[in-house]
């Protein structure tokens, strides 16, 4: 009697990484606070800062679709902001959960 074995499954979910950008009447209106409540709600990890420019950025990781509903988040943020551009681009790092790094 020969065992078979099943074939080698990844186990790790795929992961994708993106640096973002977020321009318009972002600071002030706590961008960052409700930033982290999504990402907290949608498993992303990362980081976000206010820039001395007066924008907002941030690092965001997790699977595909998290990072896609967090892009999405950004376009809008929180009701009382006024995101007029999110410049997006690959990230890169490995994050664990979701941090408020100091503006820079």
């Amino acid at each position: 009697m020969s065992t078979m074995t099943a074939p080698f499954r990844q186990s790790r979910t795929m992961t994708v990484t993106r640096h973002l950008s977020i321009f318009g009447r972002v600071q002030g209106v706590g961008f960052r606070i409700y930033a982290g409540r999504k990402a907290r709600e949608l498993g992303v990890t990362g980081w976000i800062r206010n820039r001395l420019d007066g924008s907002v950025e941030a690092m965001v990781q997790g699977t595909p679709e998290a990072v896609d509903a967090m892009i999405a988040w950004a376009r809008r943020g929180p009701r009382s902001a006024v995101v007029s551009e999110v410049r997006i681009s690959e990230g890169s790092g490995e994050y664990r959960g979701f941090e408020m790094l100091p503006t820079e």
